[in-house]
């Protein structure tokens, strides 16, 4: 026992040093350098079908970066929300992966919207479809009217990706977040952040646009602790009531 325990400490020990020599030679600089060529590689691959492009779940397409997807389960494991809005649908793979961890919790029901109607998205009973601009307001009445008053909401944007529409959906669901949940703003890595510079004006803009008339909401980095996020700066925390 006692040769395991300093076998262990010998190894700890190793770790820390490891660490320390990172810290005081590897530059933040060069850190960002790498993390930011390395999500280029990654982004880039799917015009291959390969990552992300060809990520799915339960035989599903997902169209998401795995590491944000593992930070989504420790969201939900965390918050248990009673509904999750989701805008942009496509073929419902993410949906059916929010779908599958309320099961493994026993929580949770997920409400996504989508311009497009595709019949071969997954059925689920804690899934419902609407189809519709995430802006209309015959879709908004419906998300309303899915609340009930006790409700805990969190809620995903993932639909048209421009600033202007994002800025839009970030007005009209931020209020639908409860206090202490997420809204979480995808593909923020859009525009050059580091990836696809010439895509013009996107999430991201819209997030700082959006950050600076509400205070309620404030960026958690915490959720980008893997290094490499498609949502930099997109992972909102709702601090207080609008």
């Amino acid at each position: 026992m006692l040769n395991k325990i300093i076998d262990r400490l010998k190894y700890e020990i190793k770790t820390v040093r490891r660490l320390l020599y990172h810290r005081l030679y590897v530059s933040p600089k060069s850190e960002k350098e790498v993390v930011e060529r390395f999500h280029q590689l990654f982004y880039n691959a799917h015009l291959f079908g390969e990552t992300w492009g060809k990520t799915r779940w339960l035989g599903v397409p997902t169209l998401k970066c795995p590491l944000d997807m593992w930070v989504y389960q420790e969201i939900l494991f965390e918050e248990r929300p009673d509904l999750i809005v989701e805008c942009g649908t496509a073929s419902g793979g993410s949906a059916l992966y929010l779908a599958s961890v309320c099961d493994l919790i026993g929580h949770g029901k997920i409400l996504t919207v989508d311009l497009d109607e595709q019949p071969d998205r997954p059925g689920h009973p804690r899934i419902t479809y609407l189809r519709g601009s995430s802006t209309s307001g015959d879709i908004l009445d419906q998300v309303r009217a899915a609340i009930r008053p006790a409700d805990r909401v969190l809620v995903i944007l993932d639909s048209d990706h421009h600033q202007s529409h994002v800025l839009e959906e970030l007005r009209l669901y931020g209020p639908l977040v409860s206090p202490g949940s997420r809204l979480i703003v995808e593909d923020t890595n859009l525009n050059g952040h580091p990836i696809d510079p010439e895509f013009g004006p996107g999430p991201m803009e819209a997030v700082e646009e959006f950050l600076k008339t509400h205070p309620e909401f404030e960026v958690d980095s915490s959720k980008e602790k893997f290094l490499m996020t498609f949502n930099p700066r997109g992972y909102l925390k709702k601090i207080g009531p609008a």
